[in-house]
């Protein structure tokens, strides 16, 4: 016997058509999907009639036995029922329901409904087993798996599609518990308690093929009443293993997205939430059940969400952020999608929407907006005009600087090309030199404006990247007309700092070169020659006049070298107490010839070492005691010091000195420190001075971080303040080496020296000096001849002169220090008329050894030998 292949669709489809009973296919929401021709002439409506009415409108409300007839329709259904014709009359029927799922879109979720007209005379038992039939016959091509079990889960039927869907033959299921179909037992344990207690209910198991595949099925449960009374267990299962994955894929991408869904049915007004909506956005679920659908967002935003929603039924897409405290006090933002299902008749129907955290999204959108408002703000307040320029050179943007400085408005220059500010036609070829050239912008030096001016501009050019790709340029222009002003002030200013820093170095050459003279030759004449008291009277006034003339010339060069900038302090240790005391013992003499008592005061907590300018202390110091010898006739001189405080290596002393003179009246005391006042007046003053000492100690003072004042009382004399600021030394200052190497040089008393001086008087003043200590002496007039006999002779010492002909006194060293080995090296002294800053630290880098300045001592020459050779001269 050959076998009819029948395709299972085909069939339905035949069936559908042809049946005497009305057939129709009918989703939960109440519309009809398909109708056969037996249902439009069981009820007597067309199908444009029957669009507007539900299953409910053709059936006699008192029908309903097992169900209200605003509930939700059952899964499985079979009762008479009385259908109301189109005409008004009553059709007694027997209607199916039966809940149908499938796997395309049109059958998914939906109700096969089967209306058998009855008549009066019509076998009810013959009706029912044409309805079985035909049931069996829908059963045996559906793509769900149907049995029904006893009590005790033994398997009383089963479809044949159990066949294609779990591997199994109705004969091998047939009799069996339907443990077998279960992955666990356990499995099967729920479903027989479920069943106890529920009459329906649906669930999704996990149930087991034939080749050992675990199969995802949706499964409907049922308890009816069989033909001979009996209770059966019917089961219909739909394979959802794809939904399931779909499911799970969902679920997942949700999770990743921070992303719950929800559906809400808009004429039940019942609302569906996910489970990842809960954990999303933080709702209660019992709050969700009261509020529906408000519950998407918190109840102060109630009023505006329900506005969105009215708006959404017409615009068809509802879209809504809002922020959400959770309960930990963390605030979140939520955004709430949606999109409106509608009936054929344009009704709305409901809304699937999503919910998702994009917390995440809000402060990237937050730092971006803030990255924006600082580039707005540094762009709208730059004190430099700042262009935004496409590739071409266009001008995209740009601000009120650049308004200022060209004259057009900034929507004048927007579309512009640069090239109209800068006035050439190769703007594009130097933005795209400066992505390789950092000194393309250079060419870039004016900008002419809207009156045609010309504007000097310092220019930097800068690419604007996005994603990596160049995409414009900033070119940022920086007006420098006044700065360029300022640079030639400067140059200028510094330029005559220069030429007056070179007239003191000149003023100082000529002036000590003849005082040097005068000086030292009376110096010689008091220790060489005998006098009666009348001519050393007179050679003592030339001194002392010597002496005063020179403290003049000191006290102008000082205050002139401070006002243009070229004094610097030096920093090197020094004993503080050593630097107090020789100030103080210079002029002690003095004191004592007025019958004056010196004191000297000091705390006990100072440091014994600092580090500083001791000489400049020194001379602030033998400054203000010698004014105050000067200007007191009887009494006491007091000089005192205390540490004020002591921090982060420094010290803070204040130096107090008072006398009991004259003192000195409170409308005369803030003119003191102002250079070349003086209290006296010059027609009738008694002191001598250039009115400066006081003016340059405060300079010095400040120089060395502290302030100088006097301090009125009513005692007599005056009382003057001063503090400094000095560095703390590591460890104790260590003496000036002498040297080992020239000391043995020296044989005897008597050294051999050079002297290098091309003025006459200064020679001849140097050698007198050097002879009469026993010395043999040599003299050479410029700077070719001292080096030539320095490589021809030995010397122990050569005195250097700085400014002389041929070659100067620095190079003259050096050439003689390179010339010879280090164990022939003379000790190379300089001798200058110059005193300014620089001057020592010149000298010692060329080479020299010691420097002193004129007019020249012979007590100095002497300290300087006796510096470096180790004995004492006769």
């Amino acid at each position: 016997m050959t076998s009819l292949q029948i395709n299972p669709q085909s069939l339905a489809d035949h069936l559908f058509a042809s049946t005497a009973d009305g057939l129709a296919l009918y989703s939960p929401n109440g519309v009809w999907m398909q109708v056969n021709e037996a249902w439009y002439r069981l009820c007597g409506y067309s199908p444009e009639e029957l669009a507007r009415l539900t299953l409910k409108d053709l059936v006699h409300p008192d029908d309903w036995k097992d169900a209200r007839p605003e509930a939700p329709l059952p899964d499985s259904y079979v009762q008479k029922v009385r259908f109301f014709h189109k005409s008004k009359r009553e059709i007694p029927v027997l209607l199916t329901i039966s809940r149908l799922t499938g796997n395309s879109p049109e059958t998914s979720q939906c109700y096969v409904l089967q209306a058998s007209e009855l008549s009066p005379v019509q076998d009810d038992v013959q009706t029912w087993n044409r309805i079985k039939r035909q049931y069996r016959l829908m059963s045996e091509h559906s793509r769900d798996i149907l049995y029904h079990t006893a009590p005790d889960g033994t398997i009383l039927d089963c479809a044949p599609t159990i066949r294609r869907i779990l591997g199994y033959s109705p004969d091998e299921l047939i009799g069996n518990t339907e443990d077998v179909l279960y992955c666990f037992p356990s499995g099967l344990q729920t479903e027989q308690s479920d069943s106890a207690v529920n009459e329906e209910y649906a669930r999704q198991v996990k149930l087991l093929h034939k080749d050992g595949r675990h199969i995802w099925f949706d499964l409907t449960v049922k308890t009816i009443i069989g033909d001979n009374g009996e209770e059966l267990i019917l089961k219909i299962g739909q394979e959802i293993s794809d939904r399931k994955k779909n499911e799970q894929f969902i679920a997942e991408a949700q999770r990743i997205a921070l992303m719950g869904s929800w559906e809400w049915d808009i004429s039940s007004n019942e609302i569906l939430f996910s489970d990842q909506f809960f954990r999303v956005s933080g709702i209660d679920p019992a709050s969700a059940a009261v509020h529906g659908i408000l519950s998407l967002v918190s109840e102060d935003f109630h009023p505006v969400f329900k506005e969105e929603l009215d708006k959404a039924l017409v615009n068809k897409e509802l879209s809504f952020e809002y922020r959400r405290r959770k309960e930990t006090g963390e605030d979140i933002y939520l955004h709430i999608r949606g999109l409106v299902t509608y009936s054929d008749q344009g009704i709305p129907l409901k809304i699937n929407g999503t919910i998702q955290d994009i917390t995440d999204r809000k402060l990237v959108e937050r730092k971006l907006q803030e990255t924006v408002e600082r580039y707005t703000s540094l762009k709208k307040y730059n004190h430099d005009a700042v262009f935004s320029l496409d590739l071409e050179g266009k001008i995209l943007n740009t601000n009120l600087m650049a308004q200022e400085m060209t004259g057009y408005a900034v929507h004048e220059m927007i579309g512009v090309c640069f090239t109209k500010l800068f006035g050439t036609e190769d703007i594009t070829e130097i933005l795209e030199a400066s992505l390789k050239d950092t000194s393309a912008d250079k060419h870039i030096d004016k900008i002419t404006d809207k009156y045609g001016n010309s504007v000097e501009v310092l220019t930097t050019i800068a690419p604007i990247i996005i994603s990596e790709a160049n995409v414009g340029y900033y070119i940022i222009a920086k007006d420098i007309r006044e700065q360029k002003k300022l640079m030639i002030e400067k140059e200028s200013a510094e330029a005559t700092n220069k030429a007056k820093g070179e007239f003191l170095a000149m003023m100082s050459h000529e002036i000590r070169t003849p005082m040097n003279a005068v000086i030292g030759m009376t110096d010689l004449l008091l220790e060489t020659t005998s006098f009666n008291s009348e001519q050393r009277e007179y050679l003592n006034i030339i001194r002392k006049s010597g002496d005063t003339l020179l403290g003049i010339i000191n006290d102008i060069l000082d205050f002139s070298k401070i006002e243009s900038g070229v004094t610097e302090l030096v920093e090197e240790p020094f004993d503080l107490r050593t630097c107090i005391l020789e100030s103080v013992d210079l002029l002690t003499p003095k004191a004592i010839e007025k019958n004056l008592e010196m004191i000297c005061a000091m705390s006990q907590n100072m440091p014994s070492t600092l580090l500083g300018d001791a000489k400049r202390l020194k001379q602030v110091l033998i400054n203000l005691i010698g004014n105050a010898v000067k200007f007191t006739s009887t009494g006491n001189i007091t000089v005192s010091v205390k540490k004020q405080a002591q921090s982060q290596g420094t010290v803070d002393l204040l130096f107090q000195i008072k006398d009991t003179g004259i003192g000195i009246p409170k409308e005369k005391a803030d003119k003191l420190f102002q250079p070349f006042y003086q209290l006296d007046n010059f027609m009738t003053r008694e002191t001598e001075g250039t009115g400066l000492g006081l003016a340059i100690c405060k300079k010095l003072v400040q120089l060395m971080g502290g302030d100088i004042w006097i301090e009125q009382s009513d005692e007599p004399g005056a009382h003057f303040l001063f503090n400094v600021v000095l560095k703390e030394a590591a460890q104790e200052a260590v003496p000036f080496p002498k040297d080992k190497t020239a000391a043995e040089k020296a044989s005897g008393h008597s050294l051999k020296i050079l002297v290098a001086e091309d003025n006459r008087i200064n020679q001849l003043v140097l050698v007198k000096m050097l002879t009469n200590q026993g010395h043999t002496v040599r003299v050479v007039d410029n700077g070719s001849e001292v080096v030539e006999a320095a490589l021809t002779e030995r010397y122990d010492i050569v005195f250097m002169d700085v400014h002389m002909p041929e070659i100067n006194g620095l190079d003259a060293a050096r050439m003689i220090k390179e010339a010879l080995r280090p164990e022939e090296y003379p000790i190379i002294v300089a001798v200058t008329a110059n005193a300014l800053k620089g001057d020592r630290e010149k000298c010692l880098a060329a080479g020299m050894d010691d420097y002193i300045s004129k007019p020249i001592f012979s007590r100095t020459v002497n300290e300087t030998i006796q510096k470096f050779f180790s004995f004492q001269q006769a």
